[in-house]
């Protein structure tokens, strides 16, 4: 049993004893300690928490127990039910409520599920107040509400109508040329809520031709859901033998797209942001973020069309606050995570969905032809297990200095730029592991990079 502690969340496997996975227990103190500190946070009387999750097995007993938990606090629950990660980010700012849990475990497999903590923005929480949400859950340190003060609860079905249309509303979302095109479409949507949302989206679109795959929302995953080329394999037999123009494949919340050519091939998930971004900046001039361990193509297409390329540590919220920073009109990261600010500032496959069939359109090319058009990258990953002994930032810091004459940035782990290259080195929090991601034009000099520098560090040892 595993259960994980994290700055945006609480994940874990179900059952098992308390403490050690994600059992009721657990998940109860979670919830309770998140939205007792929003109310500890709020200057309102009365506050309210968005819930929503996906289809997977566990998530309506987990649902159930997140409603008890929030009530119990004294907050009320608006419940937008089998829902996406998005829809229920952007449902926080449309209901103007005080937070938001999102129940799933994402790309991870039927066994886990997941509390994702949002704040009033519909954004995850910071680092500094997931420590405090942290500190409150394992101190046991909140009260839970009288009879006279308990929360309601209510059910708002509306929310992913509310999601797609103002997905069409958007300027460079052009449904006339989408329809043009007469496109026929794939889709694998893992058996989850991906299901419910992708054929409307498609149909008001202007997509008559959709084949589905895997689109019941019962949470009995066909094949690992992570949206990798290792995972669907199916889907791309499904594109050929169909003859459609391409294939979209999302994971059980749907923020991460993974899109297949006409010809079955893999477009590659660190290039659904990069054409999604080439599309967006040949409307509009700006710059554009994704994380340390992403393509250096949308640093080659930004660069291209004027804008200016910035890299952010790993993770959502960290690519969200360097956007804002920035004022980066698009980004995301290189898993097929598209962030859109002029949606909302979260990973949305929904959105990404529609700039790239509006680009595909009006590319008047094929799905392979536009993946030709891009820089072409290949990133390998790897890693090197030490023994507990070793001080890994030791190791991380000897590395920095050994290649102190390249470009070198330490704000997560050790990224080393060279000419055409980079590999990015990070630590792992739970075990004496160094991850490596290395990018070259082939995927023979990224993993001769990648065994480069484990060299190194071996020797460094």
């Amino acid at each position: 049993m595993t259960l994980i502690k994290s700055i945006s969340g609480i994940r874990g496997t179900i059952g098992g004893k308390v403490g050690e996975g994600l059992t009721p227990i657990d998940v109860v103190r979670y919830t309770a300690a998140f939205v007792y500190w929003i109310k500890n946070k709020s200057k309102n009387n009365r506050i309210s928490i968005v819930i929503g999750r996906d289809a997977r097995i566990s998530g309506s007993m987990v649902n159930q127990l997140v409603t008890g938990a929030i009530q119990g606090i004294g907050a009320d629950v608006i419940d937008i039910g089998l829902s996406t990660t998005p829809t229920v980010e952007m449902a926080i700012t449309e209901l103007n409520a005080d937070g938001g849990i999102i129940i799933t475990a994402s790309h991870n497999p039927k066994q886990w599920n997941a509390l994702k903590l949002l704040n009033n923005k519909g954004e995850f929480i910071s680092s500094a107040e997931g420590t405090e949400v942290l500190t409150i859950a394992d101190n046991d340190n909140y009260v839970f509400s009288d009879i006279d003060s308990i929360g309601t609860y209510s059910i708002d079905d509306t929310q992913i109508d509310k999601h797609i249309n103002k997905i069409l509303s958007l300027s460079l979302v052009d449904t006339e040329a989408i329809k043009k095109a007469n496109f026929k479409i794939c889709i694998d949507c893992v058996n989850s809520t991906g299901g419910i949302v992708l054929p409307l989206l498609l149909k008001k679109l202007g997509v008559s031709h959709i084949e589905e795959l895997y689109c019941k929302p019962d949470g009995i995953f066909p094949h690992n859901p992570e949206p990798i080329p290792e995972n669907i394999g199916e889907i791309s037999k499904l594109v050929v033998k169909t003859k459609s123009n391409c294939g979209f494949v999302v994971d059980p919340d749907v923020d991460r797209l993974a899109i297949v050519s006409e010809n079955g091939g893999m477009f590659g998930e660190e290039y659904t942001l990069v054409a999604i971004s080439d599309y967006i900046l040949s409307n509009q001039s700006g710059n554009t973020v994704s994380n340390l361990s992403s393509t250096r193509a949308l640093k080659d297409i930004t660069e291209k069309r004027g804008g200016k390329y910035f890299a952010s540590a790993v993770g959502e919220v960290n690519v969200v606050e360097l956007m804002k920073k920035e004022n980066a009109i698009i980004g995301g990261e290189g898993n097929g995570g598209v962030i859109y600010p002029e949606l909302h500032y979260g990973r949305d496959a929904l959105v990404g969905i529609a700039l790239f069939l509006t680009h595909l359109a009006k590319s008047k090319k094929t799905c392979s032809a536009l993946r030709e058009a891009y820089p072409n990258y290949s990133i390998s990953k790897n890693k090197i297990e030490l023994t507990p002994d070793i001080n890994i930032d030791k190791v991380l810091i000897g590395m920095a200095k050994k290649f102190e004459n390249q470009p070198v940035s330490t704000i997560d782990g050790v990224r080393i730029e060279f000419e055409k290259e980079w590999v990015h080195l990070r630590k792992s929090n739970t075990e004496p592991i160094i991850r490596i991601y290395s990018e070259s034009n082939t995927i023979e000099k990224a993993d001769a990079l990648a065994q480069k520098i484990m060299n190194d560090i071996k020797q460094l040892i």
